[in-house]
């Protein structure tokens, strides 16, 4: 995607890209102005501006936020209007001033440059001080500058529902756009980032992609996830901030460094400017102008085959629902024919997934089977955590067998010698069961211990911790014992969260690592690095996963009520199978 700086109307010297090579004195102009379109113009209809009265909101507690509405001239109460959040939006709102939003838009959307689109201006919230002698609690860091859903889902359950009572929004998300200076780009950016089901364009000038609360971990994040339908306009100048959260400009290119590799449409202009407005007010009638180009189209999440995850998706292909209107399921696995089982535990009740892809219950009252695995003699083995067991079905009569008991099971795998580890996260262990029932520790102390398989040649014994940050690997000893603990998989964890919220796991052909986490799905190498992150279902939840079908190559999740698959470029492993030797990783 060519930079802004290849358009006409961007020519003037004052666009030109400046580098910290270049003497500072050269670098120093920012005398940016304000073009025509910033301008009111004769016969152009002016929209109108009003305040909006927001409640006290829960999802920032007792924070209270100062808003305003723009409404355009051609606006039809019976055709739904796109609609565009501005952060700071005080700051925006005014017909006088560095950015004048109305006066523009009034502008764009008279020409045909922009959609007829309704104006959003939220200031950051307050907490009212208690008396004179206290301060308020200003929230615009904590709101803007954090990761994570919080600011998204204040927009979307209390700020739009309030604006909807008056005017018609459309829902569409690609009538959704959102923008903002410094930490209010950064606002956007995450808003559209966490929900692309809500907003699909982010207008972002001096944004505040550093280490202030988080936003520095974006290009690496950006570079790895599966990416979403969103167009990004990024602007910055050389002279911009540089100091204990980071340095401004670096970070912004960072960004567009990371949102180029992994084949988002983006485009930046970047100047000589310091950390205020006047380059982007300038600029703003442009990247409006880009970033509604071709609106009535859908945008189209990115593709670019350098990024790592891109080996095991396939173009097209997406999530499809399995089956749904269960309680709770787990421990999904596949039969050797590539048939998938998995148990709904809040039932107790397994379902097997035929080849054909109906769907049928298999066993009921299972004891509370939870974590499944197949084993070699071709049973389906599950920790029963109601009847405190580990059990195997056959599944050809159904037959239930308990191979030990008096345990507190939570998920087990077995491998190709019929020996059998599970995890007991009540208290903090790890177990070994031998082919003739009898039973031993192998490990204990993980804050909470819970998926586990082995890698695909079966000398390691990985199991995720849910409330940390790690899985950790072992190497298995002849006795089935293990040895050699490290903290391995280093995983990538939500905003504010304590752990990374890993379940299941399984293993492809190549020694990937495919864990369910809190953020997604994240596939690791066998070096213990996460690779890519796979977006989660529609539902947002995942807590096992498994290959199945006749060649293993769909992958099988479960989430919640539901169960999802699909279609991948790469091919599984079942531990109960012969050990294979992947290629060795790149160190």
């Amino acid at each position: 995607m060519p930079s802004l700086l290849s358009l006409p109307r961007l020519l003037p010297s004052f666009f030109l890209l400046l580098t910290a090579a270049v003497p500072s004195v050269l670098r120093a102009a920012d005398d940016y102005q304000l073009g025509p379109d910033s301008q009111p113009k004769e016969g152009v209809p002016q929209g109108k501006e009003e305040k909006l009265e927001l409640g006290v909101s829960k999802i920032f507690p007792g924070s209270t936020h100062e808003a305003w509405v723009y409404v355009p001239a051609q606006y039809d109460p019976a055709k739904p209007a796109c609609l565009m959040v501005f952060q700071d939006g005080g700051g925006y709102v005014g017909r006088q001033g560095g950015w004048r939003v109305p006066v523009v838009f009034d502008n764009l959307i008279a020409a045909g440059q922009m959609p007829v689109t309704i104006g959003l201006f939220i200031n950051p919230g307050v907490l009212p001080a208690t008396n004179d002698q206290a301060l308020a609690r200003y929230n615009r860091s904590y709101e803007y500058d954090g990761l994570g859903d919080a600011y998204a889902r204040f927009l979307i359950e209390e700020a739009i529902p309030e604006l909807k009572k008056k005017w018609n929004i459309s829902g569409n998300p690609d009538d959704r756009a959102i923008g903002g200076a410094s930490s209010g780009a950064i606002a956007a950016f995450t808003a559209a980032w966490e929900r692309p089901d809500a907003f699909r364009r982010v207008f972002s000038t001096i944004g505040t992609y550093v280490g202030l609360r988080g936003g520095n971990e974006y290009p690496t994040l950006i570079r790895k996830t599966e990416p979403k339908p969103l167009r990004i306009f990024l602007q910055d100048g050389s002279n911009d901030l540089n100091i204990y959260g980071g340095d401004w400009f670096n970070a912004n290119q960072g960004m567009l460094s990371a949102l180029t590799f992994a084949g988002y449409e983006v485009n930046h202009v970047w100047g000589d400017g310091g950390h205020n407005g006047k380059q982007g007010g300038a600029v703003m009638p442009d990247a409006l102008r880009w970033l509604w180009q071709g609106h009535g189209q859908p945008l189209q999440a990115a593709r670019n085959d350098r990024q790592p995850v891109m080996k095991v998706l396939l173009p097209g292909e997406d999530w499809q629902l399995v089956s749904e209107g269960h309680q709770f399921t787990e421990g999904p696995d596949a039969a050797s024919n590539g048939e998938v089982f998995f148990a709904d535990s809040g039932a107790d009740k397994i379902y097997r997934v035929g080849l054909d892809g109906k769907v049928t219950a298999f066993a009921e009252n299972t004891g509370g089977a939870d974590g499944m695995a197949f084993g070699p003699d071709g049973r389906l083995y599950a920790a029963c955590n109601r009847d405190r067991c580990i059990a195997a079905w056959n599944i050809g009569t159904g037959e239930r067998t308990v191979i030990a008991s008096d345990l507190d099971p939570n998920d087990v795998t077995v491998s190709h010698s019929g020996r059998i580890w599970f995890t007991d996260h009540k208290n903090r262990k790890v177990w070994f069961v031998s082919p003739d029932g009898s039973k031993k520790q192998v490990d204990e102390g993980l804050n909470f211990p819970n998926g586990l398989t082995l890698s695909p040649d079966q000398s390691l014994l990985y199991v995720a911790d849910t409330r940390g940050q790690f899985v950790y690997s072992w190497q298995v000893a002849a006795d089935g014992g293990l040895k050699y603990k490290q903290r391995y998989h280093h995983l990538h964890m939500p905003d504010a969260a304590t752990g990374s919220g890993a379940d299941g796991m399984t293993t492809d052909t190549d020694g990937m690592l495919y864990v369910a986490t809190s953020l997604g799905i994240q596939y690791c190498d066998q070096a213990g690095r996460v690779n890519g992150i796979i977006k989660l279902p529609p539902n947002g939840k995942v807590s096992n996963l498994t290959f199945g079908g006749p060649q293993l190559d769909t992958l099988y999740i479960t989430s919640g009520d539901k169960v999802w698959k699909r279609k991948t470029a790469a091919k599984g492993v079942r531990s109960s199978d012969a050990p294979i030797k992947p290629e060795k990783p790149r160190l």
